[in-house]
C-alpha cells in the first residue's frame, strides 16, 4: 500500500487546511521539538481507525479538534484525508473501483466520527479491514511513535509474533479470522435463542389447542343457551299476552265503575253547591263577630300594657322619692355639722381673745390665727351656701316628683276605669260571639254532611283511578321532590346551627375591643384588612390576661409615605389602639403596589 497525500483540517495544531505530499523515494519532516511532527503520525493512525483517546494523547476523542488560542477561536470539527495509490488494483473489491482511493475521517463536537471512502459513507470496521488486508493499520509496528523502539526491544513473544505476522502479510487474515469467530459466536447465540423461542411457541401451541377446545365447547353451550332463551322468551310472551287481556278486561270494568262514580260525584257536587250557597251569610256573621272580638282583645291588651307602664312609673318615682329623702337627710347632717363647726370656732375665738388680753407680744400671733380662722370660716360659709342651694334644688325636684306621682295616680285610676268598661264590653261581645258560634256550628254540621257525601263519591272515584299507571309515576315524583326538600332542609339546618354556634362564641367575648371601635360607613373592609382577628383581643387588665397593652406615645412618630392618607380619620378606636391605627395608611388598589417598598417597620397600607 502506497500513500500519496495526507490532508489535515482542524486536527490538533493544524487549524488551517494543510496538504502533505508523499512523493516517490524518501519523504521526511524535520523540525524542533513541539512543532507538530508527532501530530502527523497520530493523524495517520486516527484516519486508519484508531479509537483510543490515550493513543491520541488526549482525555477524549474530541481533544483532536483544534481547541483555540489567544488569537484564534476553537474549531467545531476536525478532518483528516489520506490518499492511497491503487493503480495496481490491490484493494478489496468494494474499494477497487479507481486508481486513487481517498479515505476521510471527520469528527464533530457532540456528534461523533464519520468515515468516507471515495465520497461514500462507510463503516469504521470497513476502513480497519482495508488497512488490515494491506498488513498495516492504526496499530502497525511500521508506524513508529515515541518510545516504541524500547517497547519493541522489551516486547513479549506475543507482540513479536504480531510484528512477524505483519511482515509476512498475514495480519489481515488474522483480523478476518477474528471477525469470523465473532460472527460464529453470534450465530451460536442466535441458535440457542431460536431453540428457546421454539420451546416457547410449543407451549403456546398447546395452550392454543386447549383454548380451541374450550371455544368449541363454548359455541355448543351458546347454541343451547340461545335455544333455551328463545323458548323462555316465547313463554314469557304468552304470559304477557294473557296478562294484557286480563288488564284490558279489568280496565273496562274500572272504566264502568269510574263512570258510575263520576255520576255520583256530579250529584254530590250539586248538593255541595247548594250547601255552599247557604254558607256565605253565616260566614259573614262569623267574620263580623271575630272582628269585634279581635278589636276588644286588642283594646284589652293595650289597657294591660298601659297599666303595667303606670305601675313601673309609680315604682320608679317611689324610688326617686326615697333617694331624695336620703339626700335631704344627708344634707341636713352636713348642715348641722357645719353649724357645730362655726359655733366651736366662735368659742375658740372668744377664748383666744380672753387669753390675749394684756399680752401685746401675742397679739400678732393671735391676729394671724384669727385671719386663718376667718378664712376657714369663709370657706365653710361658702360650702354652707352651696349646700343650701343643693337643698333648694332637691326640694324643687321633690315637689316635681310629687306632682308626677299625682299625675300617674290619676292616669292609673282612669286606666282602671277603662279596664272595667273594657271587661263589660268583652263580656257582651262574648255573649254575641257565643250566639254566632252556635249558628256557625249548625252551618258546620250541614257542611259536614255535604262533605261526607262528596267524600264517599270521591272515594269511589279514587278506587277506580288507583289502577292507572300514572299514580305510580306521581308517587315517584313526589318522593323525589320530598328527598330533595329534605336535603335542602338538612343543609339549611346545618347552616343555622353553624351560625348559631358562631354567634354564641362571639357573644361570649364581651370584652373584645371590636365592641369599642366605630368606623365610618363604607370603610368596614379596610378596618378588617388592617386589624383582622386582632380586634377580638381584649385590653390587658390587672388579672394579667393577654391582649392589647397601653404603651407610651412615640417621641417622634414614623411618618407614612408621601401622599398617603391616615386611616385614623375614618375610625374611632380606644387608646390602646392609637399607636397601631396611626401607622395604617389608606390608598387605592393601584397605589398599594407602588408604595409597598416605601413602608417603614410596623406600617401597613389598606384600600
Amino acid at each position: 500500500m502506497r500513500f500519496s497525500k495526507l490532508r489535515l483540517n482542524g486536527f490538533k495544531s493544524f487549524v488551517d487546511p494543510t496538504d502533505l505530499i508523499i512523493a516517490d523515494g524518501l519523504t521526511g519532516v524535520v523540525g524542533p521539538n513541539g512543532c507538530g511532527k508527532s501530530n502527523l503520525l497520530e493523524a495517520l493512525r486516527w484516519v486508519m481507525g484508531e479509537n483510543r483517546p490515550t493513543a491520541m494523547r488526549g482525555g477524549g476523542m474530541e481533544d483532536v479538534i483544534f481547541a483555540g488560542t489567544a488569537t484564534r477561536p476553537a474549531r467545531n470539527f476536525a478532518e483528516v484525508s489520506l490518499q492511497i495509490d491503487n493503480s495496481k488494483r490491490l484493494a478489496p473489491a468494494s474499494f477497487n473501483e479507481s486508481d486513487l482511493l481517498d479515505v476521510v475521517r471527520r469528527i464533530t463536537r457532540d456528534i461523533g466520527s464519520a468515515y468516507k471512502a471515495n465520497s461514500k459513507d462507510v463503516r469504521a470496521r470497513d476502513v480497519q479491514m482495508l488497512f488490515a488486508d494491506a498488513s498495516t493499520g492504526a496499530h502497525s509496528p511500521a508506524l513508529v511513535r515515541q518510545g516504541q523502539i524500547s517497547e519493541l526491544i522489551n516486547a513479549k513473544p506475543k507482540a513479536r509474533r504480531r510484528i512477524l505476522e505483519e511482515a509476512a502479510g498475514i495480519s489481515g487474515l488474522y483480523a478476518r479470522r477474528h471477525e469470523a469467530e465473532l460472527k460464529l459466536r453470534g450465530a451460536e447465540t442466535n441458535l440457542s435463542r431460536v431453540d428457546d423461542v421454539i420451546e416457547q411457541l410449543a407451549n403456546q401451541l398447546s395452550q392454543l389447542a386447549r383454548q380451541a377446545k374450550q371455544a368449541a365447547r363454548y359455541r355448543e353451550l351458546g347454541a343451547s343457551l340461545r335455544l333455551a332463551e328463545g323458548l323462555l322468551l316465547y313463554r314469557r310472551w304468552q304470559e304477557a299476552e294473557e296478562a294484557r287481556a286480563a288488564a284490558e278486561e279489568a280496565l273496562r270494568a274500572g272504566t264502568l265503575r269510574a263512570a258510575q262514580a263520576e255520576t255520583a260525584v256530579q250529584k254530590s257536587v250539586k248538593a255541595r253547591e247548594i250547601c255552599e250557597a247557604a254558607l256565605p251569610p253565616l260566614r259573614e256573621e262569623e267574620a263580623i263577630a271575630n272582628a269585634v272580638l279581635q278589636r276588644l282583645n286588642v283594646q284589652k291588651d293595650t289597657l294591660s300594657d298601659q297599666a303595667k307602664r303606670a305601675e313601673q312609673t309609680i315604682h320608679t318615682l317611689e324610688q326617686r322619692i326615697a333617694q331624695l329623702a336620703a339626700d335631704m337627710a344627708r344634707e341636713q347632717n352636713l348642715n348641722a355639722d357645719a353649724g357645730d363647726t362655726i359655733a366651736r370656732l366662735r368659742e375658740e375665738l372668744a377664748e383666744l381673745e380672753e387669753a390675749g388680753a394684756g399680752q401685746s407680744e401675742k397679739v400678732q400671733k393671735a391676729a394671724a390665727e384669727a385671719s386663718q380662722a376667718a378664712a376657714v370660716l369663709h370657706d365653710r360659709e361658702s360650702q354652707l351656701a352651696e349646700i343650701t342651694e343643693d337643698v333648694a334644688r332637691l326640694a324643687a325636684s321633690h315637689q316635681s316628683a310629687d306632682r308626677f306621682v299625682e299625675d300617674a295616680q290619676k292616669r292609673l285610676s282612669k286606666a282602671e276605669a277603662e279596664e272595667i268598661n273594657a271587661k263589660s264590653a268583652v263580656a257582651e261581645a262574648s255573649t254575641q260571639a257565643s250566639d254566632a258560634a252556635a249558628a256557625y256550628a249548625q252551618a258546620h254540621l250541614d257542611e259536614a254532611a255535604a262533605v261526607e257525601a262528596v267524600a264517599q263519591a270521591e272515594t269511589a272515584l279514587a278506587e277506580a283511578e288507583a289502577r292507572r299507571a300514572d299514580c305510580l309515576t306521581q308517587e315517584n315524583s313526589a318522593r323525589t321532590a320530598r328527598s330533595e326538600a329534605n336535603g335542602v332542609v338538612n343543609a339549611l339546618q346545618a347552616e343555622v346551627s353553624a351560625l348559631a354556634k358562631l354567634v354564641e362564641r362571639n357573644r361570649g367575648q364581651g370584652d373584645q375591643l371590636l365592641d369599642q371601635v366605630h368606623v365610618e360607613s363604607g370603610y368596614e373592609k379596610a378596618l378588617g384588612a388592617a386589624l383582622a382577628d386582632d380586634l377580638k383581643a381584649p385590653a390587658v387588665t390587672a388579672d394579667g390576661r393577654s391582649g392589647w397593652a397601653q404603651l407610651q406615645e412615640y417621641d417622634t412618630a414614623p411618618r407614612l409615605p408621601e401622599g398617603v392618607e391616615s386611616f385614623g380619620k375614618y375610625v374611632t378606636v380606644p387608646g390602646v389602639l392609637n399607636r397601631r391605627i396611626a401607622q395604617v395608611g389608606l390608598v387605592t388598589a393601584e397605589e398599594g403596589a407602588r408604595l409597598h417598598g416605601s413602608l417603614l417597620p410596623g406600617q401597613r397600607l389598606v384600600s
